[in-house]
């Protein structure tokens, strides 16, 4: 498999006493083949090519949450999201606020009443192999982020994954 778990790396700039204290953290790695291709083309080749069924089940979440007065993106963000050139802290990438970009790193997450969660899509260079992690951290804030959380963490590690084996297999990262 291309795809495999790993720990968030040391690299990131992910705060390692958010992942601590989170109720909910995975990482996982794929090889970047491609390693010349900039943070945001690889965040778009990984989240801007969800499958119909996937986002389908993603716009259907987002209007439930907005029913429960929580910030959700709208549909057009999920259907077609838009790649710009540059990206700086507070734009939105995809259907998220970026809260940290380099070169290397994006982190994109949101705030919300029952959670708040934060994606990293890095790249890391282990000698002459490259490759990118992708890692979320969600820290809970009452009992409707427990239990949000215990219903979507299993569609989430396999929705991770299967993005990401699906652009190592389509050749995009």
């Amino acid at each position: 498999m291309t795809v495999r778990e790993c720990d968030v790396p040391s690299s990131s700039t992910l705060n390692r006493a958010l992942i601590e204290r989170s109720y909910f953290h995975d990482s996982y790695r794929a090889p970047l083949t491609q390693s010349s291709m900039g943070i945001i083309d690889i965040f778009f080749a990984l989240f801007g090519h969800h499958p119909l069924w996937m986002k389908r089940i993603l716009i259907a979440r987002n209007v439930a949450a907005r029913i429960f007065g929580l910030e959700a993106p709208m549909i057009a963000e999920i259907l077609k999201p838009r790649a710009r050139s540059s990206y700086v802290a507070g734009d939105k990438i995809g259907p998220w606020p970026v809260c940290f970009i380099g070169d290397h790193e994006i982190v994109a997450g949101r705030n919300n009443k029952h959670l708040d969660f934060r994606l990293s899509v890095l790249k890391v260079v282990d000698g002459e192999t490259t490759g990118v992690v992708v890692s979320t951290v969600c820290s809970v804030h009452n009992l409707f982020g427990k239990i949000y959380l215990f219903f979507i963490i299993p569609f989430h590690r396999a929705g991770v994954q299967l993005l990401m084996s699906n652009a190592v297999t389509a050749k995009r990262i």
